[in-house]
């Protein structure tokens, strides 16, 4: 059973911070064992990737095998069914429609001064992609990862994945297809993140490298950081649940177990002003548990992680929220726009009893890669920006420096950066201006 919390209990507050506190991550030191992979691949090279894949994921390779060739591509893409294939496309089309609307447009404008300012916006030329290949695929990872990219103008997106016992999966296969991927290469874990930051004999590095791994994944997106850019460092997936008493247990019930069955350190809470409504889903997920294929990692989330908590009111369960800045937040109430305004920490909303968190996992549009472990408070989700950068312009004319010249002159002397000062003197001595005394 999930922890049962209460605001009313006098010993709320204490629980309630231990509860936020508790560690979801991967108990495992795997950081040491992590810069040791990615040093062989930047000494060895090809030679690495082969003999960790070999290791790892029970695959013989070559250099010539590490990249999957088109013929292989199409092949598997080929196998996916005509259902899947149509739900595939229908995500892509959407999630290409929502993130067009975020491209930022390039600027330019004269100021009073007469300097002519503004900025430009350009794509990375290399994206990595990171898909898991374990316990289970997710293409719509990919579509989630590569869309964002290519909508943004990224010239060459890679895209690695492990094949453990060799097996790749035709749906994440298909995806690429869909997404524009331009290389699929069959590696995984530390190695795919140090091939794609460092490059090898056959893989040329990328800039920036998105998408979701393992504790091993994590660790080395972490180090690998300020080399390439990445897009976070993601943990255990959670949803938090804001719902009334006039909403199906049942429907809840389901919602909360769609983020447990991912991982069994998932987490899955649910705030509600009604304690018996709150009772109901419990017992409900309880009874659907033994229903599911992965009822055993969802059972461990529910257990170790979940938690039901009873608040006074709507308004006292979204100061809550707030704190617990979730990944996912579903509002099942009377009036979720009004609540949501209250609500300023959530990686994604999802307002009303029939916009479940699923539909954002696939088909809504906006992205699911988004921030967890409460990283919410300071970060966003998945976007355009990632793979895009923006370049500042300025351009002076002689009115220009005449009048912004000896107040850059000032400050690089207050700053004893001479070289600044005689940089900007040299132009105003063309302009026949005084030196400051």
């Amino acid at each position: 059973m999930p922890q049962f919390l209460s605001t009313t209990d006098p010993g709320f507050e204490a629980a309630f911070r231990a509860f936020l506190a508790r560690k979801r991550e991967v108990d495992e030191d795997v950081d040491a064992a992590v810069a040791d992979i990615i040093a062989d691949v930047r000494a060895r090279g090809d030679r690495a990737l082969i003999d960790l894949t070999a290791r790892f994921d029970r695959v013989t390779l070559t250099s010539h095998t590490l990249r999957v060739p088109d013929a292989e591509i199409d092949a598997l893409a080929a196998r996916v069914p005509e259902a899947e294939r149509k739900a595939l496309t229908l995500a892509a089309e959407r999630i290409r429609a929502y993130h067009d609307r975020q491209m930022p447009d390039d600027a330019l404008w004269e100021d009073e001064a007469g300097v002519t300012l503004g900025w430009r916006w350009r794509p990375v030329a290399a994206a990595g992609l990171y898909v898991p290949g374990g316990t289970a695929a997710y293409p719509s990872s990919v579509l989630m990862n590569a869309i964002p990219a290519k909508v943004a103008g990224v010239g060459r997106l890679v895209v690695t994945v492990p094949a453990p016992g060799g097996v790749l999966n035709p749906l994440v296969m298909l995806a690429c297809r869909i997404a524009g991927v331009d290389e699929i290469w069959r590696i995984g874990g530390a190695q795919a993140i140090a091939a794609l930051a460092y490059g090898t004999e056959s893989l040329a590095p990328v800039d920036v490298i998105t998408g979701p791994g393992n504790a091993w994944v994590a660790a080395a997106k972490r180090r690998v950081f300020g080399h390439v850019g990445i897009d976070m460092i993601a943990g255990p997936s959670e949803i938090l649940v804001i719902a009334d008493r006039h909403n199906e247990p049942g429907w809840v019930a389901l919602d909360l177990l769609s983020q447990a069955e991912h991982d069994p350190t998932a987490q899955a809470i649910l705030l509600t002003d009604d304690p018996a409504f709150g009772r109901a889903v419990a017992a409900t997920v309880e009874l659907k548990l033994p229903g599911l294929p992965r009822r055993d990692i969802a059972a461990a989330a529910w257990r170790d992680f979940g938690a039901v908590i009873v608040t006074r009111s709507l308004g006292e369960a979204a100061q809550l929220a707030d704190r617990i800045a979730p990944e996912h937040l579903e509002l099942l109430v009377a009036e979720p726009e009004a609540l949501a305004a209250r609500i300023s920490h959530a990686g994604a909303m999802f307002l009303g009893p029939w916009t479940p968190e699923a539909i954002g996992d696939y088909v809504a549009g906006p992205n699911h890669v988004l921030p967890t472990a409460r990283t919410a408070r300071f970060s966003s989700g998945l976007s355009v920006m990632p793979f895009l950068k923006r370049t500042t312009v300025t351009r002076l004319t002689p009115d220009a420096m005449a009048r912004l010249g000896p107040a850059a002159e000032h400050l690089a002397r207050a700053e004893r950066l001479d070289a600044h000062g005689l940089s900007v003197r040299a132009r105003l001595d063309a302009l026949n201006l005084d030196a400051p005394a």
